[in-house]
C-alpha cells in the first residue's frame, strides 16, 4: 500500500495562516478545512484505501449515497422515534445552531480539488458525517468539545493536520482545565469501531444506545463545555 500511495500534500504556509486564524477565532470553521486540505500529507489517500477494503465502504464508493440531503431534511428526522440517533443528532445541530448547509458552504470556501470522484465522495462524507460522529460520541460542539472529538478522529485515522490543530488547540489552553477529556477522545477512538464506513442512513432510525453499544464509543462523557466567548473573556484567545 505505501509504494502505491501519492507523494504526501504539504503547504506550510497556507497551514500557518490558517491556524493562526483558528487559534484566534476557534468558530472559524473554512480555517479548519484550509487546514487539513494543506497538511493532511498522505492521510486522505490512506483513509480511501482502507475505506476501498471495507465491504461497506466500497459499496458506499460505488452508489454514493447524499447522507448529506438526508441530514437536511429536518421534518423526516423529527418523524423519527423519541431516542433514535436521527433524533438525537436533529436536537444535537438545533441546540448548537448547526446547520449541514452551512458545514458544506465553509467546506467549498477553503476545499482543494483532489481530482479523483471516489477522494471528492469520501472527503464530503466525511464531512457531512462528523456532527453524527459527535452526536454518537456525545462531545458537544463547544471548543473542548471540538478538540475531543479531532482527537477521537486522530484515534480511528492519524492525520497529521488534525492532530496539529489538537496540539495547539492544548498548547494555546482551549483544553481549558479539562485536558484530560482530550486524551481520554484519543482512547475512545482507538477502542471503537471503525466509524469512516459505517452505513449511517440506515441507523437514523436506530435508538441511539444501540448504535453506540455497536460502534462500541462507550458512554457519552459528563464534562463542562468550554465556549469561545469564555476563551475570550478569559484572554486565551
Amino acid at each position: 500500500m505505501v509504494s502505491s500511495l501519492p507523494l504526501p500534500r504539504f503547504d506550510v504556509v497556507r497551514a500557518g495562516r490558517a491556524l493562526g486564524a483558528l487559534l484566534k477565532d476557534p468558530d472559524d470553521l473554512p480555517q479548519v478545512f484550509t487546514l487539513i486540505d494543506s497538511m493532511s500529507g498522505t492521510a486522505p489517500f490512506r483513509l480511501l484505501y482502507s475505506f476501498r477494503r471495507s465491504g461497506t465502504g466500497s459499496r458506499l464508493l460505488r452508489d454514493r449515497p447524499d447522507i448529506g440531503a438526508r441530514l437536511c431534511d429536518r421534518a423526516a428526522l423529527r418523524a423519527l422515534p423519541a431516542g433514535s440517533l436521527g433524533r438525537a443528532y436533529l436536537a444535537f445541530v438545533e441546540s448548537e445552531g448547526i446547520t449541514p448547509e452551512g458545514i458544506r458552504e465553509a467546506s467549498e470556501q477553503a476545499a482543494e480539488r483532489y481530482g479523483s470522484p471516489e477522494m471528492e465522495y469520501l472527503r464530503m462524507r466525511m464531512r457531512d458525517t462528523h456532527d453524527l460522529w459527535h452526536t454518537v460520541t456525545g462531545y458537544k460542539g463547544d471548543v473542548l468539545g471540538e478538540l475531543a472529538l479531532l482527537a477521537f478522529t486522530l484515534g480511528q485515522h492519524w492525520n497529521s493536520a488534525i492532530a496539529a490543530i489538537v496540539a495547539a488547540g492544548l498548547l494555546k489552553g482551549f483544553g481549558h482545565t479539562d485536558t484530560d477529556l482530550v486524551f481520554e477522545g484519543f482512547r475512545r477512538g482507538r477502542a471503537a469501531a471503525w466509524l469512516p464506513p459505517q452505513d449511517w442512513e440506515s441507523m437514523l432510525a436506530e435508538p441511539l444506545d444501540e448504535v453506540r453499544a455497536r460502534l462500541k464509543v462507550g458512554a457519552p462523557p459528563d464534562y463542562t463545555p468550554v465556549r469561545s466567548a469564555q476563551l475570550r473573556a478569559e484572554g486565551i484567545v
